[in-house]
């Protein structure tokens, strides 16, 4: 009998908020957190619109010596799980440690740590390189330091899969959980890349748009859609075994009970035209809930605001509802904060959890028409509608589709 999983803490760190009620604030509010890059001199870019952190300080959620031996990517997500432990108010003393695991993915790992380090190799020699360039490099130290930060000693793992990590590393936390192997894991995503080389490399794909109106840069279903807003941040949540939590009296926010995977198998950059490997993902997920198609009232897209993403993932939808999704109302939290790469989807997932918490479906923030093919509801205006489910849907670089099902929590 697969156990049943909940979540009972969150934590957020967004170019729009850096902490859970923030982001949510900023959110109900239709707030866009673009603005042009302060990281480095884009002159010679033809993109100069990212989605930053703002005013952000490590030294308030880790002590000092510890973030000196963090990355930014790392850093966010030690401050994420930080707030989403203390919200789930969970002692580690009180419990057996190797029962709690974790697993924070980051789809790149450290840009930064890399182009300085690797100019130092250029201009004095490779003796000149940092000791710890690896450990601060490596995407899977973002779990490692969580794991250290919490005593966290049970499955401590990091899934990259591009811009599906989020969601996937929360999946499969669900999953420990659901097989019985930990009581409690910290799982989200996590990315800083917001880099000259970050930005260069995603230009050079042509998927970044290159509007210099924050208004207009990430707008995803739209018409003049024209490339993903880069940004960065952290999503973390915990993931607890029910009885396990009902055990300690904590608070419920949602319980996630469905999970779906697929890949394309098509292209390393382009979704499959036809939408079936994300329709797969997104059934497979209902499947696994023991729900029923037309349960599904909300899904959480995306929504990158790049053409061929919001076009195919529209066809996703329709294949995998037919009739009946022209009833799902279909947002893109994008439209706020940007792509966050392997942070995106967890993001979206605490977004999802307090949507259903509150009865708030969010906008699609710039969102004025969508060309004739995407004629499904895109929420051009918020609403207050009590839902039931959220959807939220994650595709990656290489084809990896990944959907995870959340359901409001009720007792039984």
């Amino acid at each position: 009998m697969k156990k049943r999983v909940v979540v009972t803490g969150m934590g957020a760190i967004t170019p729009i908020g850096n902490n859970t009620a923030s982001f949510w604030d900023s959110v109900k509010q239709g707030k866009i957190g673009f603005g042009p890059i302060s990281y480095f001199d884009t002159t010679d870019y033809k993109c100069k619109l990212a989605a930053e952190v703002k005013d952000f300080n490590a030294a308030d959620f880790i002590d000092k010596k510890a973030a000196r031996r963090m990355e930014r990517f790392c850093q966010f997500a030690v401050a994420a799980a930080k707030e989403a432990m203390e919200d789930a108010g969970i002692d580690m003393s009180k419990e057996d440690p190797y029962r709690a695991g974790c697993a924070v993915g980051s789809g790149v790992g450290s840009l930064q740590v890399m182009e300085k380090e690797h100019t130092k190799l250029e201009e004095k020699g490779p003796s000149k390189v940092a000791p710890l360039l690896v450990p601060l490099m490596i995407s899977n130290m973002a779990a490692g330091n969580v794991s250290i930060a919490f005593q966290l000693k049970g499955k401590s793992i990091n899934v990259v899969t591009a811009c599906a990590t989020g969601t996937n590393s929360i999946g499969e936390a669900f999953r420990t959980i659901q097989y019985g192997d930990a009581d409690i894991m910290v799982a989200g995503g996590t990315e800083s890349s917001i880099t000259p080389i970050g930005i260069a490399g995603f230009s050079a794909l042509t998927a970044l748009s290159t509007c210099e109106d924050p208004t207009r840069c990430s707008i995803p279903f739209d018409k003049d859609r024209s490339g993903f807003v880069m940004g960065e941040g952290a999503g973390i949540v915990v993931l607890e075994e029910l009885e396990h939590a009902r055990a300690r009296g904590a608070k419920i926010y949602a319980e996630v009970v469905g999970y779906g995977c697929s890949s394309d198998a098509y292209h390393i950059t382009s979704p499959a035209e036809d939408g079936e490997g994300a329709a797969t993902a997104m059934k497979n997920a209902v499947k696994d809930a023991g729900a029923q198609l037309e349960d599904i009232t909300y899904i959480n897209a995306h929504g990158t605001a790049t053409h061929h993403n919001d076009l195919f993932e529209t066809r996703a939808i329709k294949l995998a509802f037919g009739e009946h999704a022209k009833n799902i109302k279909i947002n893109s939290t994008k439209s706020m904060i940007g792509h966050l790469l392997g942070a995106a989807g967890a993001v979206e997932f605490v977004a999802c959890v307090k949507e259903l918490e509150e009865g708030y479906i969010h906008q699609t923030v710039g969102l004025t028409e969508s060309e004739e093919e995407m004629d499904l509801n895109y929420c051009k205006e918020s609403s207050k509608e009590d839902i039931c489910y959220a959807l939220s849907n994650s595709l990656g670089f290489g084809g990896h589709n990944t959907s995870i099902l959340i359901k409001k929590y009720m007792e039984s």
